[in-house]
């Protein structure tokens, strides 16, 4: 299939300072294109711009699931909306989870409410092609940014050293879409610019070796990467690979069977102590207002999502789909800054109840719309039925409009600071060698006191006491099902909650879902991979 990279000048413009026209071909759905000719071609990467160009695509990615927003889209057979990076990673953490459910009766949606999914989930396949579509993009611009290409065409110097920061950027971005795949599916093939052009079939590997993998490419990519907060806002930087690392280094059991928890304090301490980051000394809701890229959020941002009103035109992907989603019932759209709402997704009641009493809590986390909604979710289609959330908005932080009304300017805060804080508390709770309990207590305190909730004692830091304050400080912020993976509580029956096991009241699932399963479309494309137990 022929794709168009048309006009993605929105990052261009406001990460990169470029603006551009890109034509290329490439798989969307494949592990591998199958012909040379749908790869980003040579004679493409004779133009100097070009170099930037891809960048601009791979990242943009994050947000938008086509060319010209929701146009053209990525993935063959879903919608430019539908198979945007965001809305799916929102999607397969939140609505599987006790922290959001949705309203919507789309095929497969339901399913994930209740943890009921199958392989022919649309949902799951979206993400899974949405990941291997980047991963395809990024290991053609690998294959022709070598030594060898770049003398062949000439590259100045100057040009050349910057693609060598490029190819940085660009292989923590494969790797995140392999840790994706990882945490979400488990075994998945691994493909680099090391592998032939052309179709085949791509090896299955163990989760332990895609953990292998991505561990390996987080630390080399290290020396080629800026300097903490020395790269342009939204694009990685040295303290962005440590994230990653450290986050899945507190995952390893979850991934590898091996504990790996004092790897994971090392370097969150050295994000705390060593980078350019900073806790926002600003009110909680700023981190999630329209204009969080400069009222002091952005100084705990350590890798956005970039929004932007005026130059992103996906109006049902990234954030235009979680704050239109989250809009209905007897809401007023414009006081989330939005032009109306789609009245999709609430929360539950087992998340409301983390916070002691929602009309009268301190702790400004607790953002939920209450008028006209019912705690109890008796009906999930029914908007009303459980708590609304109002924590991102489109609405500036000093109470000014956005650039408009239908696609929001916020960024979504994929990493940041308050998270590595939590990551040191938890990996130190877990044994970590290098951890230390009073510290952990400090950074906790110092989280909920921005948010106005009550000090906590080296005897309140509990693991379940960090499962809690995980969710009241990051929820909706796409870690919930990997958490409660992590704590044993996302399948089975030591936590439950409405929906879940697809009854109202909740009821045990299979502990094979802490798996997605590999999507039937993936294996008959790739009749070598080996579905996951359970499916």
């Amino acid at each position: 299939m022929k794709i168009s990279f048309k006009y993605i000048s929105y990052f261009l413009l406001f990460i990169l300072g470029l603006s551009m026209t890109l034509t290329s071909c490439t798989s969307d759905l494949d592990v591998t294109p199958k012909d040379d000719d749908e790869f980003l071609s040579d004679t493409f990467f004779q133009d100097p711009a070009s170099y930037k160009q891809v960048l601009a695509k791979l990242y943009a990615g994050l947000y938008v699931g086509g060319n010209d927003g929701d146009g053209t889209p990525d993935i063959a057979g879903l919608g430019g909306d539908f198979s945007s990076y965001l809305r799916l990673m929102f999607v397969t953490q939140e609505f599987t989870t006790d922290e959001a459910i949705v309203a919507w009766s789309d095929d497969g949606l339901p399913a994930l409410n209740g943890q009921t999914w199958s392989p022919s989930n649309q949902f799951l396949y979206g993400i899974f092609s949405r990941a291997f579509y980047e991963i395809s993009v990024s290991n053609e611009f690998l294959r022709q940014t070598t030594d060898e290409k770049l003398a062949e065409r000439n590259v100045d110097a100057n040009l050349k050293a910057e693609i060598a920061t490029f190819r940085a950027e660009v292989r923590f971005l494969r790797a995140y879409s392999y840790y994706n795949l990882m945490d979400l599916f488990g075994n998945v093939p691994i493909t680099t610019e090391n592998d032939p052009v052309g179709y085949y079939f791509p090896e299955q590997k163990t989760r332990a070796q895609v953990f292998a993998f991505i561990e390996s490419e987080l630390k080399d990519i290290d020396a080629g990467l800026k300097a903490s907060k020395a790269n342009e806002y939204g694009r990685i930087d040295k303290t962005a690979a440590k994230f990653l690392l450290a986050q899945i280094y507190l995952n390893s059991k979850v991934y590898t069977g091996v504990d790996k928890n004092n790897e994971a304090a090392v370097l969150c301490n050295d994000i705390i102590t060593g980078s350019a980051y900073k806790f926002a000394d600003v009110p909680y809701r700023y981190l999630f207002s329209a204009n969080n890229d400069r009222n002091g959020a952005q100084d705990e941002v350590i890798f956005p999502v970039i929004g932007d009103g005026n130059a992103i035109r996906a109006t049902g992907g990234g954030m235009s789909f979680i704050l239109h989603a989250s809009i209905g019932g007897s809401m007023n759209a414009a006081d989330q800054g939005m032009n109306g709402g789609w009245a999709g997704i609430r929360t539950r009641q087992e998340f409301v109840k983390l916070f002691p009493d929602v009309t009268a809590t301190s702790d400004k986390r607790g953002t939920f719309y209450t008028n006209g909604q019912s705690l109890d979710i008796a009906d999930f289609g029914v908007f009303t039925n459980g708590y609304a959330v109002t924590k991102f908005t489109n609405v500036n932080s000093d109470g000014t409009a956005a650039q408009r009304n239908d696609i929001p300017d916020t960024d979504f805060p994929l990493f940041r600071l308050s998270d590595v804080y939590l990551m040191y508390a938890e990996a130190t709770l877990r044994g970590a060698a290098t951890g230390n309990i009073a510290t952990s207590v400090e950074l906790v305190n110092k989280i909920r006191a921005r948010a106005g909730a009550g000090v906590i004692t080296a005897t309140d830091l509990t693991l379940d006491f960090i499962l809690d304050e995980r969710a009241r400080e990051l929820f909706w912020e796409c870690h919930r099902r990997t958490d409660l993976i992590r704590f044993g509580k996302f399948t089975g029956g030591s936590k439950i909650w409405q929906w879940k096991g697809g009854v109202k009241n909740g009821s045990g699932t299979e502990s094979y879902r802490d798996l997605m399963p590999i999507p039937s479309t993936a294996i008959q494309a790739n009749p070598t991979l080996k579905q996951n137990p359970g499916y």
